[in-house]
């Protein structure tokens, strides 16, 4: 059975939290990759993805309010607007990349890989061993896995 190792770039692009947000465009784009990990010196902190940036396009949605004896009552989160609002204004990595991602071990099964992908909208899964970055699985290696099957 093959596994995220079999499958995963082992030459891997990463970012830092302080990375310029066009610079990282940049690179994405010019590697014809969907996204990158940030490492804030071997730890992983993030991935950024190409998702993340055209978030920083989107309209702001202002949370509704209703009101009750006289009290006015937000319907949607302070907290969620906050981070809305820091993604979109973002400079730097740090601030639009996806925190605390969501990864997979070099053993973890293909299958296991396809479905996070699929059920967590996820396009690229840093592959982490003992607390360090080792590979990256995007959805073209799942793809590509599936063509040669």
């Amino acid at each position: 059975m093959l596994t995220a190792k079999d499958i995963m770039t082992t030459d891997c692009i990463t970012l830092t939290p302080d990375t310029d947000i066009t610079a990282a465009a940049t690179i994405l784009l010019d590697k014809k990759i969907n996204g990158a990990p940030v490492l804030d010196g071997d730890q992983v902190v993030g991935v950024l993805c190409q998702s993340d940036l055209v978030a920083q396009q989107k309209k702001v949605t202002l949370p509704s309010f209703f009101t009750l004896l006289d009290g006015v009552f937000p319907l949607s989160s302070h907290d969620q607007l906050e981070r809305e609002m820091t993604k979109i204004a973002a400079l730097k990595v740090g601030d639009a990349m996806t925190p605390a991602p969501t990864f997979v071990h070099p053993d973890t099964t293909i299958e296991d890989v396809a479905t996070m992908m699929a059920n967590e909208k996820l396009y690229t899964l840093p592959v982490v061993e003992d607390g360090k970055l080792v590979g990256v699985v995007g959805k073209e290696d799942v793809l590509k896995t599936l063509l040669k099957g």
